[in-house]
């Protein structure tokens, strides 16, 4: 049971020199330096792209819209028989909500009827229900201690029109707008107020304009790389080439949106994720140029080193984000799987910029990187010695070539000796930390956020007002209940009918349940549930499981009858639970994803375990912010959120995906410069000491950048994208903080040799990856520096 391997040992992609090292290049070290010394032909190679990709996406790109399907399900199911049976009272209904305070709606009748004509004759309308009785009568009153349902509430001035569509609305674009507002500009021109609820309400929110948000992110990140590195034109270059790798993506995924239907959320968390992690990438690979640089290197040199170290890094990185976004697609819903897809589109578009356009942009400036700076500029380190200049120290280690480290002094450094003396205090600190941020995780609570939490500026915010005020909260989810009994002889169908009837009385949670009525062919039965609470309640959600688990198939025992619970609050209902169901299978493939990219990279299953399960406590621990700022409610009103809030179902399996992939951009930054210095020396403690203070510092620019990013999305006004831009924040600063500066070098300490242990039938299998290049590293030793160690 061998201690690993140097990968440096073999002459794998070249010939092996006298002293065990590669001679040739490999291709990501040539890739860097012929895209720094040509870096007009890159550059203007990105441009075309660019300019291409953005107008193929303003001819060609689709649009986004939140449909999907949920085949197999009672919900679907049960829109299937009513198309099948009664096409008017299938598809996919909307509320237009009509309210005067003045005077009762039955004094616009003529403009009422005009409307709901005019909404008839639009593409993709089935039927439009008025609220108004037939012309020349009054509305019936509900009969004694009945609530009041609608379509016209009891003092008259509030109603609502039921538009049936054979398609989701949210689907139909921006341009369908104008027929429906066309439609009822009558009932606004003679002062009724006229808004728009459910899937109606949400195709007319306003569009996400995610610029404030950008330029908050770039401010910041700008004050941090210079507060932090000293060096303006080193500040600039993440953003400008996170910002280009970004469009590119963005463009791309238009494209692909032309193909396949795309949550209205796609581009946003496309926008986030691209941009986090391309200011990361770009940091990452400039910063260890700058330290070349600083010990002797010439830029295009400089540059190809930093691309086969770095940049591989970046790539193996870059991979392991989209793997785990791909374990999206086992939870078996498209809607799920596609959000994964448009995040990767970027994370993609930004792994390729790193590895081209930053190379190029780095042999542009040449050695006036650093020429305009604001103090002392610094790199990896804070000083330099004189050992350090030579030996390996050109490659930008600070190393001697026979030592862990050169003689450094600075703030990081003495903070890792502190871990290493110290390291089960550090890891109790850290355990504890996440363990109290955890708590809230407890009392999770998902389901789907309603039009109640929208700003009261969205249509649909005030459609609901209006509905609750008049009708309750639930009349803005009825559920439709269908019993299917197209089996069932006609002999027996009265019988049926009956004791259906009968068994709908008195259900927990429903405030009214309509009589069951035939459809015209006679085959199937229709009645409307209203729920005692909105539709993002928990009551909500138990009266439609209940309904259709126990109520239902109870109230029709005895006979060959179907029966199911459909309409849009049944479908969320059916989601959550899908979801639910197979949130724990999708954190099990992606964290064992994550461990098989960490073995294969480190060869070490202590270590790959350790990063796993530090990951899993990093994550719970930003679940309970989510939790405790949106569903408990601590600082939400501040958020803009109104009022307390479920976490919508999809958001933790979204947050667990794109974070478990984002971790691993410091877990293989801080590993691979502590293997680095493992496979040289031997020294396990030192390597920790030793990898901890050359990365503290970027690591924490890195975070405090992708944490404004993300953070700065929390003024977008979807709730959604509010939760995940405090999620990934969160994620992001814990996983920086106490995760890699707490918990990563108190294991690693603890570990010590024993991290890089791996059984020898394991290393006989597993693939030999030069993670951070280390051939290269070797390569470049001046003087006769050792290579990577060869362990014995």
């Amino acid at each position: 049971m061998p201690f690993p391997q140097s990968s440096g040992g073999t002459a794998r992609g070249g010939a092996a020199a006298p002293d065990g090292r590669r001679s040739g290049k490999g291709l990501l070290r040539r890739m860097g330096e012929w895209s720094a010394r040509h870096f007009a032909v890159v550059l203007a190679a990105w441009i075309v792209a660019l300019g291409a990709l953005v107008a193929l996406n303003h001819a060609y790109g689709g649009e986004y819209s939140d449909n999907y399907s949920l085949p197999g399900t009672q919900s679907q199911e049960g829109l299937d028989v009513l198309r099948a049976h009664e096409p008017a009272a299938g598809g996919y209904s909307a509320q237009v909500v009509l309210h005067d305070g003045a005077k009762p709606l039955t004094d616009a009748a003529d403009q009422v009827s005009s409307a709901v004509d005019s909404l008839k004759k639009l593409p993709h309308v089935l039927n439009a229900t008025s609220p108004l009785p037939a012309s020349g009568t009054q509305p019936p009153a509900p009969p004694a201690g009945t609530p009041d349902v609608g379509p016209l509430s009891t003092d008259g001035k509030t109603g609502y029109i039921t538009v049936r569509f054979d398609v989701q609305p949210g689907t139909l674009g921006d341009a369908y707008l104008t027929g429906v507002d066309s439609a009822v500009q009558p009932l606004r021109t003679a002062g009724v107020q006229v808004e728009y609820g459910g899937s109606l309400g949400e195709l007319a929110r306003p569009e996400a304009d995610d610029r404030s948000s950008e330029a908050i992110g770039f401010g910041v990140a700008i004050v941090v790389l210079i507060i932090g590195f000293g060096s303006l034109i080193a500040a600039v270059l993440p953003l400008v080439t996170a910002l280009v790798a970004a469009v590119c993506g963005l463009a791309v995924l238009g494209l692909l949106a032309s193909v396949w239907t795309f949550a209205t959320v796609s581009p946003t968390l496309a926008t986030m994720i691209g941009i986090g992690v391309g200011i990361d990438y770009a940091l990452f690979l400039i910063t260890r140029h700058r330290q070349l640089l600083m010990n002797g290197q010439d830029p295009v040199t400089a540059a190809g080193i930093a691309t086969a170290t770095s940049g591989r890094a970046v790539l193996v990185s870059g991979c392991t984000v989209v793997i785990a976004l791909s374990g999206l697609w086992v939870s078996g819903l498209s809607f799920i799987g596609l959000l994964g897809l448009a995040a990767t589109s970027t994370v993609v578009t930004a792994v390729i910029g790193a590895l081209t356009l930053v190379p190029a942009m780095l042999g542009l400036v040449g050695r006036h990187i650093d020429r305009l700076h604001l103090r002392k500029p610094v790199a990896e380190t804070e000083e330099t010695t004189a050992e350090q200049t030579t030996g390996e120290g050109a490659t930008g280690e600070g190393t001697n070539g026979e030592g862990a480290t050169g003689e450094a002094h600075g703030t990081w450094h003495r903070y890792a000796l502190r871990v290493e003396r110290r390291p089960w205090w550090f890891l109790s600190a850290g355990v504890v930390v996440l363990a109290v941020l955890s708590i809230p995780l407890f009392s999770i609570q998902l389901g789907h956020i309603g039009d109640g939490a929208d700003p009261e500026s969205f249509t649909d915010r005030r459609a609901f007002d209006l509905m609750s005020t008049a009708f309750g909260p639930g009349s803005n989810g009825p559920l439709t209940l269908v019993i299917d009994q197209t089996s069932v002889p006609a002999a027996d169908r009265s019988a049926l009918a009956s004791q259906a009837q009968k068994a709908l009385t008195g259900v927990p949670d429903a405030l009214l349940i309509t009589p069951l009525t035939p459809t015209s062919d006679g085959d199937v039965l229709i009645a409307t549930a209203y729920s005692v609470a909105a539709p993002q309640d928990e009551a909500t959600t138990s009266l439609t499981n209940h309904l259709a688990d126990d109520v239902l198939p109870q109230a029709v025992s005895g006979s060959t009858a179907a029966t199911y619970v459909t309409g849009t609050t049944a479908a969320q209902v059916d989601f959550l639970d899908i979801v639910s169901s197979r949130l724990l299978l999708i954190i099990a493939v992606v964290v064992a994803l994550a461990f098989l990219v960490i073995l294969v990279v480190f060869r070490g299953p202590l270590v790959a375990l350790k990063a796993a399960v530090l990951n899993l406590l990093s994550i719970a621990a930003s679940y309970g912010v989510v939790v405790a700022v949106f569903q408990w409610g601590w600082g939400g009103p501040a958020l803009g959120v109104s009022g307390d809030v479920p976490i919508e179902s999809y958001v933790p399996m979204m947050m667990f995906a794109i974070v478990f992939g984002l971790s691993m951009d410091y877990e293989i930054f801080l590993l691979s410069r502590v293997h680095e210095a493992w496979l040289r020396t031997g020294d396990a403690k030192a390597s920790v000491a030793h990898a901890l203070e050359i990365t503290a510092r970027v690591i924490t620019c890195a975070a405090l950048i992708m944490v404004s990013v993300f953070a700065a999305f929390i003024l977008n006004d979807s709730i959604v994208v509010k939760m995940m831009g405090l999620g990934l924040a969160a994620s992001v600063l814990i996983d920086a903080t106490v995760a890699r500066l707490l918990l990563v070098p108190a294991v690693m300490t603890l570990l010590g040799k024993w991290a890089w242990w791996t059984p020898r039938w394991l290393d006989r299998i597993l693939p030999h990856v030069d993670t951070e290049g280390e051939g290269e590293l070797a390569q470049v030793g001046a003087n006769g520096a050792a290579g990577p160690r060869k362990t014995p």
